[in-house]
């Protein structure tokens, strides 16, 4: 029996032309439209059961979306350039000393500087015996000479000045320095002192008063870290 030629041929044709069918029909979903008696409509991916109106849909598979680059962090913008700022230099003043002072009869005093206050003494207060000389006018040369802190007799710079005249000589009263927190503690005490009798003292001790504290401020600001 020979073959029938027409036959051989559509079957290589079909064979031909299957592969790309095949990845065509890949790309596509068959949706079944099923209507039953009642006229209620379902879709599904099957046939229809039997006794069910059946209409048949190709359709492009859906395809998920490509995924959404994160956006870019925007770039930071440029620091702006801050100004310098100016150094403020500030000069202190060396701390000044504060001293205490004795006199002979223990009283105790502070001072700013060493020296001490003078007084005159007779020499026979020391074991000396006076002799007062005469003038030729016949008068005894007697009582102290200026006080060694006079202006117009400065000292000499010793802290004990014996003069001989008068019978007698001034010394002056020991002093010792003060520690710095000594130091403080008593400038506090002395603004405490100030600001107590400002509220009774009279217009002009006022005014006299308001200098001393201002002084004091200033040496608390610079010799004690500003108390």
């Amino acid at each position: 029996m020979k073959p029938d030629f027409a036959l051989v041929a559509l079957a290589c044709l079909g064979s031909v032309f299957a592969a790309p069918l095949a990845a065509a029909k890949s790309d596509e979903v068959r949706i079944y439209r099923c209507t039953d008696g009642a006229g209620k409509q379902t879709l599904r991916d099957t046939p229809c059961p039997k006794g069910q109106q059946q209409q048949v849909r190709d359709m492009v598979k859906p395809k998920d979306a490509p995924p959404v680059k994160p956006p870019e962090p925007a770039p930071k913008p440029a620091p702006i350039p801050q100004a310098a700022t100016p150094t403020q230099v500030i000069y202190l003043a060396p701390p000044r000393p504060m001293y205490e002072c004795v006199t002979p009869d223990g009283k105790r005093y502070a001072s700013d500087d060493n020296t001490g206050n003078p007084r005159w003494v007779p020499l026979w207060t020391l074991g000396y015996q006076a002799v007062r000389p005469t003038t030729s006018l016949g008068s005894n040369i007697g009582g102290p000479p200026p006080r060694p802190d006079n202006p117009t007799r400065p000292p000499r710079g010793d802290i004990n000045w014996p003069v001989a005249m008068g019978g007698g000589q001034w010394i002056r009263d020991a002093c010792t320095m003060l520690p710095p927190a000594e130091t403080c503690a008593r400038l506090l005490d002395r603004r405490k002192q100030i600001r107590t009798r400002f509220f009774n003292a009279m217009p002009s001790e006022r005014d006299v008063l308001r200098v001393e504290e201002r002084g004091i401020n200033a040496r608390l600001d610079n010799d004690c870290g500003g108390h």
